[in-house]
């Protein structure tokens, strides 16, 4: 007997007979004999019609913007998980399972403060592992807690994964399955390179690295929240049938397991291509070069939101001027010009140049800590495609290219095949 955390998201809970397939799924492991936790999303859409709700209740007559109670917007928007989490302990009741539905301030899962954004302080457990013993699945609706001021807190975008993890953790669970509308991690976007082959294993930085690089399969938080607390994480299809050979394999169901590195017993050099579009480069030419600098850039961007990514600085020859070149992403690149100029006086520098329409490409693999020639093999391969390379950063298991949009799936496929990940 095992204790496992199964998750299914808004496509899986779509709709009243989707809510009975994952029903089915859950029968299977509860008649296996193992203690279950159940975490659900919204129906799909559901949290995106109450989010309009807020926005069109909030607006003050004759205004053209919104200011809203978070506090109140989180009330409303947790309402799409508890109708979720409800209806499924219905569905499993009627199918002969003790189930009863769990709101997150029920258990509970204490939050910071952070109203719309909040993170997880602590889950305390005890009542749930104690139901465990009598035979009943808890199904929890995802995405929310309770926080200091004894409100409802939720925990942002994609927070039904992140309270699937922590409370995989705090239960001790063996094993978190994150049900999704696909069968697992695959070595690139399969919309655009066919040949791409689904993963067995994945490290946890190797994913944590393709989740913050553009893969959708999983959300960063609840990748950094896993290798944190070693929760093995396997991402699974909710459509295949309950009932389909080895889904029931405890060991080794289909999937891609999510797992330290050492249970991969042959790390390949190369495990996966992520892309991101709609970036956008900025430049700043002969920047003052002096202690304190780059702090004066790029704190006031934090302080407004904007996410910075792949830093060059080019050396400077005299010592006293240089040139700083980053990415933001598209949308936010007026409000980073913007902020630029307010600072341009206090940081020093003679010119902003900036452009739109990029790409970055992400070579990811922690067999690269031990092999050299990887990047270089990258740089021919595109070289002998044409595509030309605007920017280049690296770390110890990544390598990522900015390149124009245009050239992105050419990139992708190119970068898929030099590395023999189309291989089998």
């Amino acid at each position: 007997m095992a204790r496992i955390v199964m998750k299914f998201g808004g496509t899986s809970v779509a709709d009243i007979d989707r809510i009975r397939n994952v029903a089915r799924h859950i029968k299977r492991e509860v008649l296996a004999g193992h203690e279950v936790a159940v975490v659900v999303s919204a129906m799909s859409g559901k949290t995106n019609e109450l989010v309009g709700w807020v926005r069109e209740a909030s607006k003050a007559e004759g205004a053209n913007f919104n200011i809203y109670d978070a506090r109140e917007y989180d009330t409303v928007v947790a309402s799409g998980e508890q109708v979720t989490s409800g209806l499924l302990a219905l569905v499993l009741q009627a199918m002969g399972v003790h189930a009863r539905s769990w709101q997150g301030w029920q258990i509970p899962i204490r939050t910071d403060g952070a109203h719309g954004a909040a993170r997880i302080a602590a889950i305390d457990a005890a009542l749930m592992i104690e139901r465990f013993g009598q035979g009943q699945v808890a199904v929890i609706a995802g995405f929310q807690g309770i926080g200091p001021d004894n409100r409802i807190a939720t925990l942002g975008r994609g927070g039904s994964d992140t309270s699937a993890v922590a409370v995989a953790a705090a239960i001790g669970a063996d094993r978190c399955d994150i049900y999704t509308d696909v069968d697992g991690v695959y070595t690139t976007d399969p919309r655009i390179e066919p040949r791409a082959r689904r993963l067995a294993k994945i490290s946890f930085e190797e994913m944590l690295e393709m989740a913050s690089l553009g893969a959708k399969v999983l959300q960063v938080r609840s990748v950094e929240l896993a290798m944190v607390h070693g929760v093995r994480t396997f991402v699974r299809s909710s459509f295949e049938a309950p009932d389909a050979p080895g889904m029931g394999d405890f060991d080794n169901p289909p999937g891609t397991l999510i797992c330290d590195e050492d249970e991969i017993v042959e790390q390949q050099v190369v495990t996966g291509i992520a892309y991101a579009k709609d970036e956008a480069q900025i430049t700043l030419r002969r920047v003052a070069d002096r202690p304190g600098v780059a702090g004066g850039i790029f704190g006031p961007l934090a302080e407004a939101g904007i996410n910075v990514d792949m830093i060059v600085q080019n050396m400077s020859e005299d010592g006293a001027r240089t040139d700083m070149t980053f990415t933001v992403p598209s949308g936010d690149l007026d409000k980073a010009l913007a902020v630029l100029g307010q600072t341009r006086d206090s940081i020093g520098f003679d010119a902003i140049q900036h452009d739109q329409g990029l790409a970055k490409v992400s070579v990811i693999g922690i067999g690269m800590r031990s092999h050299a020639g990887v990047a270089a093999t990258a740089f021919k391969a595109l070289a002998e495609r044409g595509i030309n390379i605007r920017a280049i950063t690296t770390s110890e298991i990544k390598i990522s290219i900015l390149i124009d949009d245009p050239y992105t799936e050419l990139a992708v496929r190119t970068l898929h095949s030099v590395y023999g990940l189309d291989k089998q």
